[in-house]
């Protein structure tokens, strides 16, 4: 009979959790011999005999917590059982210890140790977290922190309790209660939260009051990355992914470069890097922020702070729950729409610094995207501020721009992307959102063919002319060339203003003068003249020619008796017309660009002051100014050494008058055989704004009479012309055709 040779048993090897709930259900069953240690010495605790002795635990028996713990197997009262709990509990740490380095080293995720690591809790804060945890993983622990406690309804464990399952000792009892302060972590980022109402907290010891988990806090133990709800109507998570910023290039690719050759030092040395990205919308603030972020494979949280401002949480609650969730997800922080905080319905001014406060405290990388210049008053030793402002491509970038969107829809034939790229004076994401209107525009043709000429312009228009309306008024642009009637040296200067308009791209762009002149790179341009000379008509004919919108301002709503106020409608004007390079057409300019005043009180010194920012304001506008006034001898002489072209409409002579009698009358008015045009350009001697009002009065007398236009309509309109302008209307000046004037 052969021996049978006994192998020795071997020692399991420890190996990695397999995922993070495995993680913590051993942290529970540590809990469990916690609890089952405390609640031996709650048990053996010396007891007063008497009548209330029954309600020990109230409705919660000692049985009942026996079974919860134990079964049936054993008692906690027998002291056999405290060495094995004590050593259970040894055996159970090593174990959790042993194969969280494993898991470490397997880079297996571990939220509590995570969270541990990014709050630097303590081993007794971490406790404390899995403490409170419990509750809400299972309901039996409601019932043993209630007995614990010696109320039924003490379902939430206090802070005294959290001592006495942790601490052995009084000594460590009262060391640990540091744990629990404002300024420790557990408070500090909000990980757990007091229990009850604000009212009966201050008149509650520190040690009898009740904690919970924050919610969040909670769902992050369980594995769960979803943004704190209380904050998703304003913040996004950005996902990045293959289509993102490959579209067009970041504008500014050295940013990136410095960043992300950077951000490891800065981290290392504890550095905070701010990055203020500013300029217009659509210019790729956003873009380049995610070129950055996508490099360093670094999640990103988008906070729309216009949403923000109007949300119920108050301003200061939102950014430490933002803050907090930076951290939680490792994210970069991104702060978009920067400029509400300085609105003036925005009563808080200490918000940007509030913010800024809070969010150095998480994330080693902020981005602030705003519209204008910023910089925080304060900067902490080890905060880095950088502020990049992005511009308007240029003439050439925003054609090709053009070019390479539209490769996305179907255009028609023809379209001159150059012209286009010429009059709106559009970022990247406007040029884009252009082309997505137009092709919406189109579709209303209920037809295929693509995107056309009209569609664009439509979107442009529409998404340019944004507030203009409320200062100015918008003509609806009729004249051409064919109906404007000048001298020849008046007509040259008009094609060269459209000639600058069109050509621009070429010597600003290409011959390089942009990069010459820092300011005066649009049109600024007197008329001149009596009232009716064509001043009006002049503006329309080059804003047609342009395809340009034509804003009248009206200096009503602009001049103001207010100090401050001009200034702020004049910057609104020009801010709300520069994308489209609309043409600002400011008539009767004399009343508010007059010459300067000597000063002789406040008043006087400030009006110059408006007048000298109107002049700055012109000179950074770079679309055309046109400025009428019926006498250029008021124009401040600071004013024409700024003006590229002075235009002087003088009264229209004999053969002028007449050709314009000919182009009054559309070619659908009926016309008689006796209109006289050389009788009228002789003996009515006014200029065209006026002949222009004779010729539709008398339409509409023709109109009433059903017959065509002729001679009788014409002088019994002139004379209604002339008492309006207080002139004499003698029958021996409009001999032979006097005797045709109707009664009027």
């Amino acid at each position: 009979m052969s021996k049978q040779i006994l192998k020795p048993k071997l020692e399991k090897l420890p190996t990695p959790y397999s995922h993070n709930l495995e993680y913590l259900a051993d942290q529970l069953k540590r809990l469990d011999i916690l609890i089952q240690l405390a609640l031996y010495d709650f048990q053996n605790q010396p007891q007063l005999p008497g009548p209330l002795e029954q309600l020990k635990g109230l409705v919660i028996t000692e049985n009942e917590v026996n079974n919860i713990l134990f079964g049936a197997q054993r008692n906690v009262a027998d002291n056999s059982g405290i060495n094995k709990l004590k050593e259970e509990l040894t055996r159970i740490d090593n174990i959790i210890c042993e194969r969280k380095e494993l898991s470490v080293k397997a880079n297996i995720y571990l939220a509590l140790p995570r969270l541990a690591h990014l709050f630097n809790l303590t081993p007794f804060e971490e406790q404390t977290i899995v403490i409170c945890l419990a509750p809400e993983l299972d309901r039996k622990y409601d019932k043993l922190f209630a007995y614990l406690q010696d109320d039924v309804t003490l379902k939430k464990p206090s802070i005294d309790l959290v001592l006495k399952l942790l601490c052995n000792t009084e000594e460590q009892r009262i060391s640990a209660r540091s744990a629990f302060y404002s300024e420790a972590p557990l408070f500090k980022y909000n990980l757990i939260l007091i229990d009850q109402s604000p009212s009966t907290i201050l008149a509650t010891p520190m040690i009898s009051r009740r904690i919970k988990l924050d919610n969040r806090i909670t769902d992050y133990l369980l594995g769960f990355d979803w943004i704190d709800s209380r904050i998703t109507p304003f913040v996004k998570r950005i996902t990045f992914d293959s289509s993102i910023a490959t579209v067009f290039s970041e504008p500014q690719p050295q940013i990136r470069q410095f960043v992300v050759g950077k951000l490891d030092q800065f981290i290392l040395t504890g550095e905070k890097l701010f990055l203020y990205f500013y300029g217009p919308v659509g210019s790729g603030k956003k873009l380049q922020t995610i070129s950055i972020c996508r490099e360093l494979q670094l999640p990103l949280l988008m906070v729309d702070l216009q949403a923000l401002s109007s949300n119920e949480i108050s301003f200061s609650e939102s950014i430490e729950i933002i803050g907090r969730e930076a951290a939680l997800q490792q994210a970069a922080l991104c702060f978009n729409y920067f400029q509400c905080l300085f609105e003036e319905e925005n009563e808080n001014r200490s918000y940007p610094e509030e913010m800024l406060r809070v969010v150095r405290t998480y994330s080693p990388l902020t981005f602030i995207i705003g519209n204008s210049f910023w910089r925080p008053e304060e900067l902490g030793e080890k905060e880095i501020f950088i502020d990049v402002e992005f511009t308007i491509p240029d003439e050439r970038n925003r054609q090709e721009f053009w070019k390479l969107f539209a490769d996305d829809y179907q255009i028609q034939n023809g379209l001159d992307f150059s012209e286009l790229a010429a009059k709106f004076r559009f970022t990247p994401g406007q040029i884009k959102n252009s082309l997505r209107v137009g092709y919406h525009t189109s579709l209303k043709r209920f037809e295929d063919g693509g995107i056309g000429n009209a569609d664009l312009y439509t979107a442009c228009y529409n998404q340019s002319r944004h507030n203009l309306k409320k200062l100015a008024q918008k003509i609806h642009t009729k004249y051409t060339w064919n109906d404007i009637v000048l001298p020849k040296d008046q007509m040259d200067q008009l094609h060269e203003i459209c000639n600058q308009m069109k050509y621009r791209a070429i010597v600003y762009d290409e011959w390089g003068f942009d990069r010459k002149l820092s300011l005066g790179k649009g049109l600024n341009i007197l008329f001149s003249g009596a009232p009716g000379t064509g001043k009006t008509m002049a503006a329309e004919v080059i804003a047609n020619e342009l395809s340009l919108e034509l804003y009248k301002i009206d200096l009503s709503q602009v001049v103001s008796k207010y100090i401050g106020e001009t200034e702020k409608n004049l910057s609104r004007v020009f801010q709300e017309a520069e994308n489209s390079n609309a043409v600002l057409f400011f008539d009767e300019a004399d009343a508010l660009f007059g010459k300067r005043s000597e000063v002789k009180d406040a008043h006087d010194r400030y009006a110059n002051i408006e007048i000298g920012y109107l002049l700055q304001k012109m000179e950074e506008y770079v679309g055309i100014v046109v400025l009428a006034t019926n006498l250029n001898k008021n124009i401040d002489e600071a004013f024409l050494r700024r003006l590229q072209f002075v235009v002087e409409f003088p009264f229209p002579d004999l053969k002028e008058r007449e050709e314009m009698w000919y182009k009054i009358f559309p070619e659908s008015a009926p016309r008689s055989q006796d209109l006289d045009y050389a009788f009228l350009a002789k003996r009515l001697k006014l200029a065209g704004g006026n002949i222009k009002n004779i010729a539709v009065t008398a339409a509409f007398y023709a109109a009433k009479d059903s017959s065509a236009i002729g001679m009788r309509q014409i002088m019994t309109a002139s004379r209604r012309e002339f008492r309006k302008l207080g002139l004499p209307f003698v029958k021996s000046d409009f001999e032979p055709y006097y005797d045709l004037v109707g009664e009027v």
